[in-house]
C-alpha cells in the first residue's frame, strides 16, 4: 500500500515515498476471544529532530488486538499492560485506519540519526558555550 494513502501518517513523515506491507489474520486468543494479528512492515522517511534532514526508519511491528462487542466489555476487563490491547469490533471495520494506527504507534517520539552531525557539532565543547539562561542570570542579579 502506498504511503500517500495514509492521511494522518503523512503529516509525520519527511516524504510520502515508499510502500507499506501489512498482514491481518483472524484468530482466537488464549481465552478464546476473537482477535486480530496485525503486522506492518515498510521503510518510512522521518525527519531527524536534530538536523531536520530526512532519515530512513524501518517499521516491522506485529500486534495482537482482542476484539470486543461493546465498550462496556472493554471497560469490564482489568487493565493489565501485559495483555493485548482491545479493539471495538463492528460488521465493517476500516482496515486502512487500523494499519495506519499501528504504523503511528511504532514511530519514535523524536526520531534522530544515531550519528547526527548536529549532535556532534560545536555544542558542548569546552566551557565557552553560552548558556541559554545567561541573560536571565544577569536580570536576577539586578533584582536582589
Amino acid at each position: 500500500m502506498p504511503i500517500r494513502g495514509f492521511s494522518r501518517l503523512r503529516d509525520l513523515l519527511a516524504s510520502d515515498a515508499g510502500e507499506v506491507a501489512y498482514e491481518v489474520e483472524g484468530l482466537r486468543d488464549a481465552r478464546g476471544r476473537p482477535s486480530l494479528r496485525v503486522r506492518v512492515r515498510g521503510a518510512l522517511e522521518l525527519r531527524c529532530q536534530r538536523c531536520l534532514e530526512a532519515m530512513r526508519f524501518d517499521a516491522d511491528e506485529e500486534e495482537t488486538l482482542v476484539l470486543a462487542a461493546s465498550q462496556a466489555e472493554i471497560d469490564a476487563d482489568p487493565t493489565d499492560p501485559e495483555m493485548p490491547d482491545r479493539l471495538l469490533a463492528g460488521k465493517d471495520m476500516a482496515l486502512r485506519e487500523l494499519v495506519e494506527d499501528q504504523l503511528i504507534l511504532v514511530l519514535p517520539y523524536a526520531p534522530r540519526h544515531a550519528h547526527c552531525s548536529a549532535a556532534r557539532g560545536e555544542q558542548g565543547q569546552g566551557q565557552d558555550r553560552l548558556s541559554p539562561f545567561a541573560g536571565l542570570k544577569g536580570l536576577l542579579r539586578g533584582r536582589h
